[in-house]
């Protein structure tokens, strides 16, 4: 019997295998959830956010007064043969200064600083679900290269399978040499195919990794099924959807609402302003002559308020608003043209998704159709009705019917993506 000792250590060892491989399961939502925390594109944007939501305040935008506090002081010294005197005159002031009316501008900066802050939101929500597009389009690309290196560890099997059948049959005179060599070349073609797609499914976890924030080599063990549930998408549905929810439209908006903002400033230049000072000034004045000195204090309080109005200023202010309403009309035409690009970009779209879903079936028949062929073949091969060019043809079938389907498998989820970001959907999944 095993010792027990021996049998705790193997019950260890089995656990701790086991437990590092549950910690390195990565799902799509775990893949998600990492590049939502570490992606570099993200973290910037959200300081950008914090900044935009620092300076969204009353106080930025001008609405309360300022105070200022000074101090000064003043010394003189006269010498003669008679008599000294040294005078000293100390002025301290306190004063506000409030300007009560500025042709609206208080109101339009501080409407102006809630646009900014939610154009930085909106631009948050743009980089936001390009990384979430960007991981779930490499996360399945991954997936696709590993399904490819599988299809092409099964094609290479069969090859060397083949290649040792006929280097039976040439040790038992039953075939030529010139078969054995074929059969040893279509070998080593294919193990070639698989090492370097070793290659490429590598890269493709390195590139995941770097959009998630971790190590290159770190490794994974992948949970999601690389397939796609086909869905049947309303047009009028996902166009509602883009116009009320597509980040970068929205954005867009906020860009127009801010120069509607810019033209209103614009126009605020022709109302007067007026403005409150107050405060008080504390004079302390101290002079000594001959012995003899003097003081003087006085506190003189002030309040005084202004109003100005600039009647005439060169038409500059005319020239400003119709450079604004020139201004605003341009980002109303590239607000259209933006509606008209998206519109269009989504019905593109969307006849792609329906015109993969149809080229998935197809593929999935094709696929099917060419895995019964190559096992008929290879039986027909060992009896001798086909030769092994005519086999060779068939694998190559084969194989592009395997990776026709996988093509479209990834091609669809890439349709059904693209039309989940213009939808906003991604974020608002």
């Amino acid at each position: 019997m095993m010792p027990y000792g021996l049998l705790v250590l193997i019950f260890i060892l089995i656990s701790g295998l086991s437990l590092k491989a549950q910690e390195n399961e990565l799902s799509l939502s775990i893949a998600l959830q990492k590049t939502l925390e570490n992606n570099y594109g993200i973290i910037i944007q959200e300081a950008d956010l914090e900044i935009a939501g620092i300076n969204n305040n009353w106080g930025t935008a001008g609405r309360y007064p300022t105070i200022g506090f000074t101090a000064s002081t003043n010394n003189s010294l006269g010498i003669d043969a008679e008599n000294n005197s040294y005078n000293n005159r100390i002025t301290t002031g306190l004063g506000l200064n409030w300007t009560i009316f500025d042709g609206f501008r208080v109101n339009l900066t501080r409407e102006k600083l809630n646009s900014l802050e939610e154009l930085s939101q909106g631009r948050l929500a743009v980089v936001v679900e390009g990384a979430i597009e960007d991981v779930i389009m490499q996360y399945y690309y991954v997936l696709l290269q590993k399904e490819r290196l599988t299809v092409l560890e099964k094609l290479m099997l069969l090859s060397r399978d083949r290649y040792d059948y006929t280097q039976t049959q040439k040790d038992l005179g039953g075939t030529v040499t010139y078969v054995v060599l074929q059969s040893k070349n279509n070998y080593l073609n294919d193990r070639a195919d698989y090492l370097n797609q070793e290659v490429i499914v590598r890269n493709a976890i390195r590139n995941l990794n770097f959009l998630m924030g971790e190590e290159p080599g770190m490794e994974w063990n992948f949970t999601e099924e690389f397939q796609h549930l086909p869905q049947d998408y309303n047009f009028d549905d996902l166009l509602s959807k883009t116009m009320s929810d597509n980040h970068t439209l929205q954005n867009q908006f906020i860009q127009l609402k801010l120069e509607q903002n810019q033209t209103a400033m614009a126009r605020g230049d022709f109302l007067p302003s007026l403005s409150l000072a107050a405060g008080a000034n504390d004079q302390l004045n101290f002079s000594r002559s001959s012995g003899a000195s003097t003081s003087h204090n006085s506190i003189n309080p002030y309040a005084n308020i202004s109003l100005s109005f600039n009647i005439y200023s060169g038409g500059n202010r005319k020239r400003a608003v119709e450079i604004a309403e020139i201004s605003e009309e341009i980002v109303n035409i590239e607000t259209d043209q933006m509606e008209h690009s998206i519109t269009n970009q989504l019905m593109n779209e969307f006849d792609s998704y329906n015109v993969r879903k149809l080229m998935l079936e197809v593929a999935e028949e094709s696929l099917e159709a060419a895995e019964l062929n190559l096992g008929i073949a290879e039986d027909k091969l060992k009896s001798g009705v086909i030769n092994s060019f005519n086999y060779r043809d068939i694998q190559m079938i084969y194989l592009n019917s395997a990776l026709n389907r996988l093509n479209a498998i990834y091609n669809l989820i890439s349709s059904n993506t693209t039309l989940t970001r213009l939808t906003g959907g991604l974020i608002r999944q």
